[in-house]
């Protein structure tokens, strides 16, 4: 009995469902009219021939003129006329280019300083070598004499 019952509700949603669908078709008459009457009428698209030729006369007249190749002699002049241009080549400095190795920052902050520090190095070895010459040859005269003449002086 149990399968009677759902056979019978099966069967009242089914018509349920037909029933709704005739009231959907009755509250929509516009569909029904256009299926069967011709409301607007679109004319159709008129071909473009490019590259057909048609053998029809009718088609003959869609058929579009050759086109003209565009005047680019003027764009040729400008490009020849850029490219006699010479390149400098002191512009391009091979050391920008080529890859640089990982310290070359720290060389470059330190280099100033590496210059004050040389100049102090040549002074304190020539004033080394000053009083080494002094403390050997005090009988020589002449010797110190032009040895105070290359002296570094203290503004250097």
């Amino acid at each position: 009995m149990d399968t009677s019952e759902s056979v019978g509700s099966l069967e009242e949603q089914a018509l349920k469902r037909k029933e709704r669908l005739k009231n959907l078709k009755r509250k929509n008459p516009s569909d029904d009219a256009s299926n069967n009457e011709p409301a607007d009428v679109v004319p159709l698209p008129k071909p473009k021939f490019r590259s057909y030729k048609p053998q029809d006369e009718k088609l003959k007249e869609a058929k579009l003129a050759e086109a003209e190749p565009a005047a680019v002699e003027n764009e040729v002049k400008d490009l020849l006329e850029a490219g006699k241009e010479k390149v400098v080549l002191q512009d391009l400095d091979i050391s920008s280019l080529a890859p640089r190795k990982p310290d070359w920052d720290l060389k470059r902050d330190v280099a100033k300083k590496l210059e004050k520090l040389e100049r102090r190095t040549q002074k304190a070895i020539a004033e080394l070598i000053w009083e080494r010459l002094k403390r050997g040859n005090e009988d020589n005269l002449g010797a110190m004499v032009s040895m105070t003449e290359n002296r570094p002086t203290e503004d250097d």
